[in-house]
């Protein structure tokens, strides 16, 4: 594995020329700062220029970039950059469309490396951009290479739809949280209180003393004025009967009313257009996946669409991996060991990647090892060697990686039971 990176990263070195101009640039919201080397590490630039986040900014650094580039008879240029934020994606594109060679370097080698030319861990723009430069020279980088646009449009869809989901998980707390204040026997009534006659009932009544002198037949009319169909029967009876039961009996909190069922009403409305913004996001997820081939031999092995999406949102273009590893990689999912003479540290994942693709990797990895034969017999036989459920899972989760990449580079559907191979 490290005779594999190394071989890499020599590549990378011996890509940069005597002819190079390696520009580092340091990327912030309103202004960039950039400085120039050349192949030896020697600075070009004795002062750092700085340029605005604007097209006029980007073509005033170009207009520098190729003054020094003529200054010292240096053809070639190499521009790296952080990809931090979002403030690098523009600027970023802006270059390859210049015809300008772009690469990327992690933040955390930025950050160990700043006191390599002034021994001192002081931080400013300019060193920053130095450092930036010093790791592109040392092929401590990666190639910038735009996703195909099917990709991209499912990775924004993705992004969006992770947001939604994390607002719909705050509004249903603070909801919990509410019924448990005010009625707290709401639950036993209702253990899911997102079911339509649980949310009938917290529109219409949501404080006990809303349910006191009604009867069980006007607490069913208030149910079928709220919208709810078949909300009568023996079922619905019942139900009815319970909750005023509840309501006599409770002991919720018995002040500010008002504002309580203001509060409420503003929760369940948040709730509701937060949960119709995630069913338009799985429609045009639906709808950009039947676009992307990669999509349906993602679905032969079992994954559903929100893995799917996941996997080619967040991890790109599988056919441009050349092993699952790299995917495991993204996703900070490799492993990472602290080791040094005699002492031997643990084994853990870095965990340095993009959380939404690891996130995805682990629930798919789950619905896997439940429903899907092959995964399942080998999760048990994983136990059966005693190894812990989680480690199974993230082995299996490797496993997984190298097969979906194998998969697509070869452009073959999951067959159950062949493709311990393909994954080896």
């Amino acid at each position: 594995m490290n005779r594999t990176r190394n071989a890499l990263i020599n590549q990378r070195i011996e890509k940069i020329s005597c002819q190079h101009a390696v520009v580092g640039i340091d990327i912030a919201k309103d202004k960039h700062v950039a400085q120039v080397t050349d192949f030896r590490n020697r600075v070009l630039t004795p002062r750092a220029f700085t340029f605005s986040n604007s097209g006029e900014g980007f073509l005033r650094f170009q207009r520098w970039l190729e003054d020094v580039q003529a200054k010292h008879h240096l053809p070639a240029v190499l521009i790296g950059m952080e990809p931090t934020g979002h403030y690098w994606f523009n600027l970023a594109n802006w270059l390859l469309e210049q015809s300008m060679e772009v690469v990327l370097v992690n933040p955390v080698l930025t950050h160990r490396n700043k006191e390599n030319r002034d021994n001192s861990p002081s931080k400013n723009d300019s060193k920053d951009a130095l450092t930036i430069a010093d790791l592109v020279n040392r092929g401590l980088y990666t190639e910038y290479v735009p996703q195909p646009e099917a990709f991209e449009q499912l990775k924004t869809v993705m992004s969006n739809r992770e947001f939604w989901s994390e607002e719909l998980t705050r509004y249903s707390n603070r909801i919990v949280r509410w019924i448990d204040q005010y009625f707290p026997e709401f639950r036993k009534v209702f253990p899911d209180w997102t079911v339509p006659r649980a949310l009938a009932s917290l529109r219409a009544f949501p404080l006990p003393v809303d349910l006191k002198d009604l009867t069980a037949d006007e607490v069913i009319e208030q149910w079928r004025k709220q919208g709810m169909k078949r909300c009568g029967g023996p079922t619905g009876k019942a139900k009815a009967v319970e909750l005023l039961r509840a309501a006599a009996q409770s002991i919720g909190h018995r002040r500010a009313w008002d504002e309580a069922r203001r509060d409420l009403q503003w929760l369940l409305g948040m709730y509701e257009q937060t949960l119709a913004r995630m069913e338009e996001s799985g429609h045009a997820i639906e709808a950009l996946l039947r676009e992307l081939p990669q999509a349906k031999l993602l679905q032969s092995m079992g994954l559903g669409m929100i893995a799917q999406a996941a996997l080619l949102g967040f991890g790109g273009d599988l056919s441009r991996y050349q092993h699952g590893r790299q995917l495991l990689r993204r996703a900070g999912l490799n492993l990472a060991e602290c080791t040094s003479g005699t002492f031997k540290g643990k084994i853990k994942i870095s965990k340095r990647g993009d959380r939404a693709l690891r996130k995805h990797l682990y629930l798919a990895m789950l619905q896997l090892v439940r429903h899907h034969a092959d995964f399942r017999r080998w999760h048990e036989r994983n136990l059966q060697k005693g190894m812990s459920k989680q480690k199974s899972i993230f082995k299996l989760m490797g496993k997984l990686a190298r097969m979906v990449v194998g998969m697509v580079r070869k452009g073959e559907m999951y067959r159950p039971g062949e493709q311990s191979q393909m994954a080896a």
